[in-house]
């Protein structure tokens, strides 16, 4: 099947402000785009883009005084299947584990898993080592925090979560990502474009997603601990050790976000 994906963010900058925007599709999707997604800029402004250090596509600008609209829209393939996981899949002791995956073990800014090791451990440690354990981690997470849009918080930590069980979908992420870090399964934040494909009405307000990746035999594997099923569609952006590594944009300086929409649609096919 066929998605538009895109976005259209507008921000007041009461004076000139860097900015670091990571929006593009994530570089292991690029292939399935019918043509690049290339971010626009009203006022035009110049841009300049590198990689960070795990391999996002991040975009640098200026932003000058007054509104700015930032946009893409653009078509992408999926397989319309939903998403598959090897739920037999065992747990890679640590000496074996490829040294790239080893960052995504340690405690990060929202996902300090040192102040969960104990609590994990009394919470997982009979489960079986693997994909079991953290389908279960999944498991709790999605009963232990009630969702709100409301209850969105820059700061919130994972510890945070668990405590005052609210969030948004980051806030399960968070969670999921420390408890499997504090049971030595490497665990990576991931940004992506969820909609609503193969779910039932009514659907909520476009918005990006937060899930996570866990390393397991086989090698990564994607968990959704906020929805907690497969699901059809999901586009992924950007990974890092949590939130910070990949915010949408990163601003220096004051600003007012006025306006947000994104959107991933099912194209529907064309009668034949």
């Amino acid at each position: 099947m066929k998605l538009r994906i895109g976005y259209e963010l507008d921000y007041d900058f009461p004076q000139p402000t860097p900015v670091i925007l990571m929006l593009n599709v994530h570089f292991s999707r690029v292939s399935d785009l019918a043509e690049p997604d290339h971010i626009r800029i009203q006022p035009s402004v110049p841009l300049s883009a590198y990689r960070d250090g795990f391999g996002n596509w991040c975009t640098r600008l200026l932003a000058p005084q007054g509104l700015m609209r930032i946009t893409a829209d653009a078509i992408i393939s999926d397989s319309g299947l939903p998403e598959s996981h090897d739920l037999d899949a065992g747990q890679v002791p640590v000496e074996r584990l490829p040294e790239e995956s080893l960052v995504f073990l340690l405690a990060s800014r929202f996902c300090d898993s040192d102040r969960l090791l104990d609590l994990a451990w009394q919470l997982f440690g009979h489960v079986q080592p693997g994909a079991p354990r953290v389908q279960a981690i999944c498991d709790f997470v999605n009963q232990r925090i009630a969702f709100n849009y409301n209850d969105a918080s820059v700061t919130r930590t994972a510890t945070d979560a668990y405590r005052e069980g609210r969030g948004v979908c980051r806030d399960y992420a968070h969670l999921a990502i420390a408890f499997c870090r504090a049971m030595n399964i490497p665990a990576r934040y991931c940004t992506c474009y969820l909609g609503d494909s193969g779910t039932p009405p009514p659907y909520a307000p476009g918005d990006f997603a937060a899930s996570f990746e866990a390393y397991l035999e086989g090698g990564w594997q994607m968990f959704d601990p906020r929805n907690n099923v497969p699901r059809i569609g999901r586009v992924l952006i950007a990974r890092g050790r949590d939130a910070a590594d990949v915010a949408i944009a990163t601003t220096f300086g004051p600003n007012t976000l006025t306006g947000f929409k994104v959107w991933t649609d099912e194209v529907p096919e064309r009668a034949t």
